[in-house]
């Protein structure tokens, strides 16, 4: 389970402090999948990254906890907040291509994932890409910013964590993928007993997706409803803009 209570996360600008976010409080469970809507702008981005401490600490400032496995993550060191970035949560970020270093080839990344070959290709396959003997041969700025995306998704269940976290995961996708990528988030949280949060404008597929969701607007964040109760209560006008920046 993950429990967050984040007071304020706040930028520093010169001589200046300004509030992003404000009265973040919610928590994750196993099995479902969570997603937060909101517009372009609005922090979400900012949000996820503060879960792991993945912000700038020079510019940025979080105020509250953030539990995990029972433990603060604002209290935890470096080599420990490397290993649950590694092994318990999972990133899969919207710039995927610059998720990876140019210098490496994916073989890097397959090898040190430590997975079967076999799982590699089955889910290479799933995901419509070239096998590993092809792909694991090319260099990040070698492939589409759309294989990108499908490789760091594919690194990210290959690791098998206990909480995968998707930034605009259908941003650089086509409708088929999408729906690829649906059902493999479903398959992960209901057959293995994981936890996804997506952040995301797509409100489509969020709604197809989602167990649960959440509005980010005017910085702060709603609690999380089912699905029916979200729609049921949301502002449509707001909702409706929301899709129009699709």
């Amino acid at each position: 389970m993950l429990k967050v209570d984040i007071e304020n996360i706040t930028i520093r600008n010169n001589n200046n402090t300004h509030l992003l976010l404000k009265k973040i409080d919610f928590e994750l469970s196993e099995g479902k999948v969570y997603t937060i809507i909101g517009k372009n702008g609005t922090g979400k981005s900012t949000l996820i990254k503060s879960l792991t401490k993945l912000l700038n600490e020079n510019i940025f400032s979080v105020n509250g906890n953030i539990i995990w496995e029972n433990k603060n993550i604002s209290d935890c060191g470096a080599d420990e907040l490397l290993q649950i970035r590694k092994n318990k949560i999972r990133y899969v970020f919207q710039d995927a291509a610059n998720s990876f270093d140019p210098l490496k080839t994916f073989r890097y990344y397959f090898d040190n994932s430590l997975a079967d070959k076999n799982k590699i290709d089955e889910l290479l396959e799933y995901f419509l890409l070239p096998d590993y003997n092809e792909i694991s041969r090319l260099y990040s700025y070698e492939v589409s910013g759309g294989m990108a995306q499908r490789l760091s998704m594919i690194l990210a269940f290959l690791a098998e964590p206990q909480l995968i976290i998707l930034d605009e995961p259908t941003t650089g996708i086509d409708y088929v993928i999408s729906n690829l990528l649906l059902l493999k988030i479903k398959k992960f949280t209901e057959e293995e007993n994981k936890m996804v949060l997506i952040v995301t404008h797509d409100i489509i597929f969020a709604e197809k997706v989602s167990d649960e969701l959440a509005l980010l607007s005017d910085g702060t964040l709603t609690q999380f409803k089912t699905k029916d109760e979200f729609f049921a209560k949301q502002d449509i006008d707001l909702l409706n803009s929301i899709k129009e920046v699709q």
